[in-house]
């Protein structure tokens, strides 16, 4: 029977520490202190003779043949095209 009590006793005491208050709300960020969404980038095209993106329009000349930095059909990306006759 003491045991018993003592078990008990010993549960009760487990559970009410165990308890949580829950953790108190952040508070709501301000529309104007939230980062603004950053620009799209213009499609470019990766020239690996120079090293680095040139913008859509640009002409160069890859083993002899011209070619132009043109936007792809969906507009997202571009890409190197032969020039147009």
């Amino acid at each position: 029977m003491r045991s018993l009590i003592i078990a008990a006793t010993f549960a009760l005491t487990l559970s009410a520490c165990a308890t949580q208050s829950p953790p108190p709300a952040a508070a709501p960020v301000p529309a104007a202190a939230a980062a603004p969404a950053p620009a799209a980038k213009a499609p470019q095209c990766y020239n690996g003779d120079s090293g680095k993106f040139v913008a859509v329009g640009t002409t160069a000349a890859i083993s002899g043949v011209k070619v132009v930095c043109e936007k792809t059909s969906d507009g997202k990306n571009a890409q190197w095209m032969g020039v147009k006759k």
